[in-house]
């Protein structure tokens, strides 16, 4: 199975900066400075808090960088 397909197969979503889950990925309105994108599956395995942790540490990088590495939090659940 190629993993392009995987990637799609995990259902990826976007994640506000409050923690909450915003939709699917690839959907904020903010093209400059997009919401952090998690797997579905990994997301629910988070706790709220540990979800705006990390959304915030992708927004505090206004946008500059494409890649912003996860909170530890995130990197280990």
């Amino acid at each position: 199975m190629g993993e392009l397909k995987k990637w799609r197969d995990q259902k990826w979503v976007r994640i506000g900066t409050d923690g909450s889950i915003k939709g699917a990925c690839g959907t904020s309105k903010n093209k400059k400075n997009p919401d952090r994108c998690l797997p579905l599956a990994k997301a629910k395995r988070l706790s709220k808090k540990q979800r705006a942790a990390t959304a915030r540490k992708k927004k505090a990088s206004g946008g500059k960088k494409q890649f912003v590495p996860n909170t530890k939090a995130v990197k280990n659940g």
